[in-house]
């Protein structure tokens, strides 16, 4: 039975320590700019005015909340990637630890929040995109705008933008599109430049007036919010996947998840405060572009542009590293057996996973276009708790069952600190809505009927030799 089997954890630690021959070229800054460039995106330019609308001004310690039980998970996220550095994230590592059916499920889970995370940054894209047209005098038919429901008071059936970004970037990736940490890091300034514009330009325009009451839902608005922008901090695991290439994982990886982290945190935290300084908090409702509207009430329609192009390219190339996430998520799984062969078949000519790419760009981008964003960003969040709870139960069995092995980077505070990941994690799980849980319950029911249907039997681990 390959029900509960693992895989050959050290023949998985001697393949990843030889493939390849990758050169230990990144240091602590390369990842923190990795970091930057994968967090930052429609979580500071778009969530930020659904979480305005659930928590009022204390949306300020919504951010601080979320990033705790961010913090605590990129922890055991770094000991696993500096052990086993090897493709599939968290998918692997519980292959390695808690067995298939586990492996399986929080693959199965990985596809809804990589899916959905593109969905979701497609419709972010989608708003600031008709913000910018709006500048030069361009109006998209309403229809065509938004989700159905997701304006209110307004008409809509399909956001035709957020399914067109989807597609063009689904055939650049399946036509073999590479991205370089220097190009990484030209978008993560771009993007810094103009939060930091707005930081300048906004505080001068603040009203304290608009910051009282500082918790008009108490502490469940507050938590809610929290719940709802931990998606605005999804992405550092991007680091993790990097570590081997880092010249002292030990050392460097922890710099780098917490510094993208920290300097993550700060921004949102200033940035949620000007906006609900300057914009009572009550007209962020229905509006997907929350930053440039807080310049367009300030009356400053110039800035207001550059913020809306800076949002636009930062969330090009946050879909883009999502959707080359989803693709090589289902790659592993595929390669593992659980999924179809077709799904990890490589085109000829291009070299990428051509098949899979279109398959998620087709589907996720229908789903951008017909669901709202709140919606696509508490589906998003309750899959990426549930990963990270896992990854911190992983870290406290790995530690039992595996003591010797190498580490370059050991979590600290074993098992306290995986305990507060937990901890922190179905907290901010319990203050998402009753909706969100039955979707996720059915997606997991789906996973179970699929896994024992095909995937168990199919594993090449349940497969003779």
């Amino acid at each position: 039975m390959s029900l509960f089997r693992t895989k050959n954890l050290d023949d998985m630690v001697a393949q990843s320590r030889a493939a390849g021959g990758l050169k230990k070229v990144l240091g602590p800054l390369d990842l923190v700019m990795m970091g930057i460039g994968a967090i930052v995106g429609t979580g500071i330019f778009v969530l930020t005015g659904t979480g305005a609308v659930t928590a009022g001004p204390a949306l300020t310690l919504s951010f601080v909340i979320a990033a705790m039980a961010c913090g605590f998970a990129a922890l055991c996220y770094a000991e696993f990637a500096s052990t086993i550095p090897v493709a599939g994230s968290i998918y692997t590592y519980s292959y390695a630890t808690m067995g298939e059916l586990v492996a399986w499920m929080i693959g199965w889970d990985l596809l809804l929040e990589y899916g959905l995370a593109t969905s979701a940054v497609s419709v972010g894209w989608s708003g600031y995109f008709q913000s910018l047209l709006g500048g030069f005098g361009i109006k998209l038919p309403v229809a065509l705008t938004a989700a159905p429901g997701s304006v209110p008071g307004v008409e809509t059936l399909f956001n035709l933008p957020a399914l067109i970004i989807m597609l063009l970037l689904t055939a650049m990736l399946s036509f073999g599109v590479r991205e370089s940490a220097r190009i990484n890091s030209v978008m993560v300034v771009i993007k810094i430049g103009v939060v930091l514009l707005f930081i300048v330009v906004g505080a001068r325009y603040v009203e304290p007036a608009n910051w009282q009451p500082f918790m008009p839902f108490g502490m469940q608005g507050t938590m809610s919010a929290a719940a709802l922008v931990f998606f605005a901090f999804i992405g550092f695991d991007a680091v993790t996947s990097a570590a081997e290439e880092v010249k002292r994982p030990e050392r460097d990886l922890p710099i780098g998840i917490i510094g993208s982290l920290v300097v993550c945190t700060i921004l949102y935290v200033i940035v949620s405060a000007i906006m609900t300084g300057i914009v009572p908090y009550q007209q962020f409702a229905g509006v997907d572009h929350p930053v440039s509207l807080a310049l367009q009430y300030a009356k400053q329609n110039w800035v207001a542009g550059f913020v809306d192009l800076g949002a636009i390219l930062g969330m090009t190339t946050v879909i883009l590293v999502m959707t080359y996430g989803q693709t090589r998520v289902i790659f592993a799984m595929s390669r593992d057996g659980l999924l179809p062969k077709r799904l990890s078949s490589v085109h000829p000519k291009y070299g990428t996973p051509f098949f899979a790419t279109w398959i998620v760009g087709i589907v996720f981008g229908l789903i951008a276009a017909v669901v709202p964003l709140g919606v696509l960003a508490e589906l998003i969040n309750i899959g990426t708790l549930a990963a990270f709870c896992l990854v911190s139960v992983a870290v406290i069995v790995l530690r039992k069952t595996r003591p010797d092995l190498p580490r370059a980077f050991r979590c600290p505070g074993v098992p306290i600190v995986p305990g507060l990941a937990i901890i922190f994690c179905l907290a901010l799980m319990t203050f998402l809505s009753k909706t969100t849980w039955i979707a996720f319950g059915i997606w997991l029911a789906i996973g179970m009927l699929v896994y024992f249907a095909y995937s168990r039997r199919h594993s090449l681990l349940n497969t003779p030799k």
